[in-house]
């Protein structure tokens, strides 16, 4: 029997946990205690900018609690992508951490515009600077506090493959060393220059900009289908691994919050029968699921080679 074209989908489990519901659980889990250790840093923070009344630390502070507020359209994205896809929506609830990791980016844009307003106007009616200690230690453990989260955040968000995690987790790296920056104006402060507090303020506030952009960008790109060039790099590898592919045609791959959905064409002999196409198709999709970590379904179209094969 001649092969005809042959189109077959399969969702790939390991064991009787699929490791999509791992993923939105640990997801949920690093986003609970991340918003934790966010919210306590910032409210420590609080008491500190109320005491010594530094713009610079305000701006960080201001900025620690919309990091912490991004736990909440994450959570919720979380939450969607644990629910099975259905007949309205076939391809499940995935696409909901890409709209939660735009909120994520307006939040950050939000807190970047709110943070420049405050230190330009303490540039026009300045304050004085008080208790240059407490100021020092809460630069320094608002540094802790951001880096432990971006590491926690970042380390699984790179293991489940979410885009918006990892994103808000360098967003916390980089609320790490603007906190730093605050040291920076403490120190100017005690030099007798009040004004390095407003100029580290507005300092952070562009460094908080140029998260938004670089944010954005994977953001968006992900909601418009793109993927990295390695990802069919990676898949044109592992087809390349499985005997009996004449070639890999046509490839597309696309993300759905964290799981990563790959169609491809591959081209086999003429003689090969119905059965054996079928077989050398299912060795492909194994050889994609041990090459793609976060590949979430494959689709193999399986044609036969040349036109007098019908």
């Amino acid at each position: 029997m001649e092969p005809h074209k042959h189109n077959h989908s399969h969702s790939h489990t390991h064991g009787v946990i699929d490791p999509s519901i791992v993923a939105n659980e640990r997801g949920l889990w690093v986003v609970k205690w991340s918003f934790i250790a966010l919210i306590a840093t910032a409210l420590f923070q609080v008491v500190i900018v109320i005491a010594t009344g530094s713009v610079a630390l305000l701006a960080d502070t201001i900025h620690n609690f919309a990091d912490a507020a991004t736990a909440i359209p994450l959570a919720i994205a979380f939450m969607f992508a644990k629910r099975k896809p259905n007949k309205r929506f076939n391809y499940g609830y995935g696409r909901v951490e890409d709209l939660a990791g735009v909120v994520v980016v307006f939040i950050i844009l939000f807190s970047a515009l709110f943070a420049g307003y405050q230190a330009i106007q303490r540039f026009f009616h300045p304050q004085p600077i008080t208790h240059l200690k407490a100021l020092a230690c809460a630069s320094v453990i608002g540094f802790l506090g951001n880096e432990g989260v971006a590491l926690f955040r970042i380390k699984v968000g790179k293991q489940i493959g979410s885009a918006a995690l990892i994103a808000d987790g360098y967003h916390a790296r980089t609320d790490g060393w603007t906190s730093l920056a605050v040291l920076v104006g403490a120190m100017g402060a005690w030099l007798g220059f009040p004004l390095a507090d407003p100029i580290i303020g507005l300092l952070i506030s562009v460094a908080i900009f140029y998260i938004v952009f670089d944010s954005a960008k994977s953001i968006f790109m992900r909601m418009l289908d793109g993927v990295d060039a390695e990802v069919l790099e990676q898949i044109e590898h592992a087809v390349g691994h499985v005997a009996g592919v004449v070639r890999l045609g046509s490839t597309k791959a696309r993300w759905s919050g964290h799981r990563l959905l790959v169609e491809i064409s591959i081209t086999v002999a003429c003689e090969v029968s119905v059965g054996q196409g079928h077989k050398i198709a299912n060795e492909v999709r194994e050889e994609l699921f041990g090459h793609l970590p976060h590949l979430g379904d494959v689709i193999v179209h399986v044609d036969p080679a040349g036109e007098g094969c019908a």
